[in-house]
């Protein structure tokens, strides 16, 4: 399985970037998917998730600005970042969990945002 994350940029705090991540090798309709990030210094943390059949889940620092959704027959998930914020700089990765998995298992290359003041 293969990921490919793209959209990252530089962009003013109150701003906004897509981000997309195209799969690869495996057909993800039936599974999980999320978006992480890591800033420099700290820890990877997850940002949003998608489950198969749509449901999602934020972290409490993305919600009501970021939005992840997926298109299943692009084989493709996204994540709308709006308002953002300099705090949400960071390297972000697209994650696939195989729906018998309770691991997210294969990962993108990572995509930086930038978020200037």
């Amino acid at each position: 399985v293969q990921l490919q994350a793209s959209g990252g940029g530089l962009v003013q705090a109150g701003g906004a970037l897509s981000l997309h991540c195209a799969v690869s090798g495996r057909i993800v309709n039936i599974d999980y998917m999320g978006w992480f990030r890591q800033a420099p210094g700290k820890q990877r943390e997850l940002v949003a998730k998608i489950d198969s059949g749509g449901p999602t889940n934020y972290a409490e620092f993305v919600k009501g600005r970021f939005i992840i959704s997926r298109d299943n027959a692009k084989n493709t998930v996204y994540l709308q970042m709006n308002s953002l914020k300099p705090e949400d700089t960071a390297v972000y990765y697209c994650a696939n969990q195989q729906y018998a998995s309770t691991t997210y298992g294969s990962w993108g290359q990572g995509t930086l945002v930038t978020v200037s003041s």
